[in-house]
């Protein structure tokens, strides 16, 4: 996919409807207006849901995204549509947080990416799950993602 602008979008300003497993979601990107110019992007999704593959039950989570673009931004709808796509797919918490990471790296080709999947406890036990593509680039502010550690009602 190689879209030059936002005309080749199929979803944003379109009825959309919900996909039926992240494989079957279409991730879209623009064309960065300011490739070459070092920043961070950042997407917070607080309500991540998905299904335990042996339990059925779901699993939620707090996912952060941060990437600095290279050539492509991911659309945001896109990105919407495709997290939500995993409230109805099992898969572990290492899984969905890694597997998120790798397709946005895919579509994107950014200069760098990292993801924190910070996940509620099911069973007494939350399970943190982080990934970054490398060292980030020299020079690039990189906030904290904001999220306390879990401490229960310590």
């Amino acid at each position: 996919m190689s879209p030059a602008s936002h005309e080749t979008l199929t979803q944003l300003g379109a009825d959309s409807a919900l996909p039926a497993s992240p494989d079957a979601a279409k991730l879209e990107r623009i064309a960065n207006p300011h490739a070459g110019t070092a920043y961070l992007a950042r997407f917070t999704c607080p309500e991540f849901t998905a299904l335990c593959p042996v339990t059925g039950q779901p699993d939620f989570a707090h996912l952060v995204i941060d990437y600095a673009p290279g050539r492509w931004l991911v659309e945001s709808k896109s990105l919407k549509l495709y997290l939500a796509s995993f409230r109805n797919h099992g898969a572990f918490h290492e899984d969905c947080t890694v597997a998120v990471a790798k397709r946005l790296e895919a579509l994107l080709e950014p200069v760098w990416l990292r993801i924190g999947g910070y996940w509620y406890p099911r069973g007494g036990m939350p399970i943190d799950v982080f990934y970054q593509s490398g060292p980030p680039p020299e020079g690039l502010w990189i906030p904290d993602q904001g999220v306390a550690p879990y401490r229960g009602r310590g």
